[in-house]
């Protein structure tokens, strides 16, 4: 993501019903926050986008995007990332953060520098850091320093 003003907050993953509506995996602390996120996508705008429903017990939610009303169109957006504007967003509290805030950290293991964070990945056991060497490493159990520009992991 080049847009640093943009924060990814969920992937389109299949179309749902035969009325356009679409299935997106959330990335937002509450899938709900969908309800009243102005979420854009590459193929559509802010407002387009309407939050049917979340599927209880699990990251995925049913929408709608105006102008893909039937299943063939909600098909082409597969693999559509959705993002908001950073100042959309609330701010961090205390202790937290976003990850897009810590792409381009040092990642430490031990004291010694393995890599740099190039972005996450979440193939649904947890969150995996990407480094920019290409390796990947669990997020689970990290330290996130902010001042120091760093995280430690196991």
């Amino acid at each position: 993501m080049t847009d640093v003003n943009k924060i990814l907050i969920g992937k389109i993953v299949a179309f749902h019903g035969v009325r356009g509506d679409v299935r997106v995996q959330t990335y937002t602390e509450n899938p709900s926050d969908f309800k009243t996120l102005p979420i854009i996508g590459a193929n559509f705008a802010a407002g387009d986008f309407r939050f049917i429903r979340a599927i209880p017990h699990t990251n995925i939610i049913i929408a709608h995007i105006r102008g893909f009303d039937d299943r063939n169109t909600a098909e082409t957006l597969r693999g559509t990332e959705l993002f908001v504007m950073r100042d959309a967003l609330p701010p961090a509290g205390v202790g937290e953060y976003y990850q897009a805030d810590l792409i381009g950290m040092t990642v430490v293991r031990d004291g010694v520098s393995i890599g740099v964070v190039s972005g996450f990945q979440n193939f649904g056991a947890g969150d995996i850091i990407e480094l920019d060497n290409g390796d990947m490493v669990a997020f689970r159990g990290a330290i996130v320093d902010t001042s120091k520009r760093n995280i430690s992991v196991k």
